[in-house]
């Protein structure tokens, strides 16, 4: 299934993320907040306390580190206010042995290969951990499928195809 490109105007994804991710997000928000950015507050004014300013590494150094911080508040807290906590376990009540988010499935390839993979958000994919994104070509592909089926979508080297052996839904970390 190819991505179809935005249209202007049109909405854009939804943020969907588990607990665990939640939890992740809020964490580092927290430590940028309360920690981080206060520590280079401090170094800021130390820095700039030192004199001239137009040469001084230490000042341009802090401010620059500032602006990432005040940067990566705004991405966070726009993120998990705007975001849509599905866990996987009370995800399985509605799923009726269908793939959703937060689905893990064991699939088997061309070769005759077992993979695991989780679907999870766009903020958590990690492949060494099988988790993938589920706006991602394989995510897209499983989504809304049962056990039994057969998936195919696009891959930097062609098309592949899986067929879904186990649909289950746990807590993922």
């Amino acid at each position: 299934m190819a991505s179809i490109p935005k249209q202007k105007g049109s909405k854009p994804d939804p943020i969907y993320m588990t607990p665990a991710c939640a939890l992740r997000l809020r964490a580092e928000l927290k430590e940028i907040l309360y920690k981080l950015r206060p520590e280079m507050a401090n170094t800021a004014a130390w820095a700039a306390s030192n004199g001239d300013r137009s040469e001084n590494a230490d000042y341009h150094y802090a401010k620059k580190k500032l602006r990432q911080y005040d940067g990566r508040i705004r991405f966070l807290s726009k993120r998990l206010e705007n975001a849509t906590i599905v866990d996987p376990v009370e995800q399985q009540k509605v799923a009726n042995g269908k793939v959703f988010f937060g689905c893990t499935v064991t699939v088997e390839n061309e070769a005759g290969e077992e993979k695991v993979f989780s679907i999870v958000g766009a903020d958590e994919f990690d492949l060494s951990r099988g988790y993938v994104s589920w706006v991602s070509p394989i995510g897209r592909a499983l989504l809304g499928s049962s056990e039994g089926d057969s998936v195919t979508f696009a891959t930097p080297g062609g098309r592949s195809e899986l067929e879904i052996i186990k649909v289950e839904y746990k807590a993922l970390d």
